[in-house]
């Protein structure tokens, strides 16, 4: 059995076992690859009016919010940018909400339960099938493993055995009939679509995956060790500040070291953590450059900072894969890039599926004729 007979074994069962969830993560991708865009189009409370003063600072957004949901705690809380509301976000008893403020006067712009924001569903679609966490996760990731093999292993079945054959095997035929319009579909839009589709199910898994993340680090910096970049700072706890002075403090320090920066997001302290964490972005919505601030939560000191200049070429490779997964990296352009190629991506089980049964009803009319 050569290559290809492997090869188109392997694609014909293992795109049947998993083409129905590569359909659904496919076109969720689709669905929210212009999510900023249309959010930002029917969600007014999303951007403000710059006003020349400082903004509020975190403690103050925290206890607005707070007010609002008093039942729940406050997590993150990102300023987004000077034209966009600062946003909240509260959990709690199975609750997920966000509560976008105006950063300069204190207003509540909006309350929004994130169970039932529409893009958030897309979202958990997206990524666990809106199954238990751990179950959809791995349905997900197994099937998008998969789909690596399908696109290397339908590059194989399509691969010419002739230079002379090639422009016809780029070349869809509209004009044949159904089946041949439709194993074109598959093959030859499959083969333009391929290297991006790859891009973008490896950096999908990427961000999923701890281990892949580690190993594609390692991997850019070939093996290479980054002190600066591999020791989280350990603080224990004595006594702790108080926690509004600590938010406003760590806050202010940030803003003198990265005055610039369009985006900053403060994590929540974990249980038994005695670190805040404060990440800037240099550009609000977009991930690739950031630096990142870490505080003595006793003492509101700057214990450490991880400026983007000074991360390895793994760890920024790594800290763009949302970027490259949503096609934003290269704007609007991208973004388009990233929406037909999902695109294409959720019609290939669907053709494949289709040439499969086909062949079968072949098959059985053969057989038919011979009894």
């Amino acid at each position: 059995m050569n290559l290809k007979k492997i090869a188109r074994l392997a694609h014909r069962w293992l795109g049947l076992t998993s083409g129905l969830v590569v359909f659904i993560v496919s076109i969720t991708g689709c669905l929210y690859a212009f999510q900023d865009e249309i959010r930002d189009a029917t969600e007014p409370w999303r951007k403000i009016e710059v006003q020349n003063k400082p903004v509020l600072l975190p403690s103050k957004l925290s206890a607005i919010a707070k007010g609002v949901h008093p039942e729940l705690e406050v997590g993150r809380i990102v300023y987004v940018s000077k034209d966009r509301a600062a946003v909240i976000f509260l959990t709690g008893k199975g609750q997920f909400y966000t509560v976008h403020i105006n950063p300069y006067s204190g207003q509540v712009l909006h309350d929004q339960n994130l169970r039932k924001d529409f893009f958030t569903i897309v979202q958990f679609i997206h990524i666990y099938l809106l199954l238990p966490g751990p179950i959809g996760k791995m349905v997900v990731g197994v099937s998008v493993f998969i789909f690596l093999f399908m696109l290397i292993s339908g590059v194989i079945i399509w691969w010419p055995k002739r230079k002379t054959q090639v422009k016809r095997s780029l070349t869809i035929k509209f004009n044949g009939k159904w089946r041949r319009v439709n194993y074109d579909l598959h093959s030859v839009l499959g083969v333009y679509t391929c290297v991006i589709a790859f891009v973008l199910a490896f950096t999908g898994l990427s961000i999923s995956y701890d281990w892949l993340k580690t190993g594609v680090k390692n991997t850019i910096n070939l093996g290479n060790a980054y002190a600066l970049e591999e020791k989280i700072p350990v603080v224990k706890v004595t006594k702790l500040l108080d926690s509004n002075k600590l938010l406003d403090v760590a806050f202010l320090q940030t803003v003198k070291k990265s005055p610039y920066s369009d985006m900053f997001l403060i994590a929540p302290l974990t249980k038994g953590s005695a670190v805040l964490d404060i990440t800037v972005y240099e550009q609000a919505l977009f991930y690739y450059k950031s630096d990142r601030y870490y505080f003595n939560a006793n003492t509101g000191a700057l214990v450490k900072e991880l400026a983007h200049r000074d991360k390895s070429n793994g760890l920024k490779l790594n800290e763009m894969s949302y970027d490259l997964h949503t096609g934003q990296i290269l704007g609007t352009t991208g973004k388009i890039i990233a929406f037909m190629s999902s695109f294409i991506c959720a019609s290939l089980p669907l053709t494949g599926f289709l040439f499969w049964r086909g062949k079968r009803k072949d098959k059985r009319k053969a057989l038919a004729n011979k009894s």
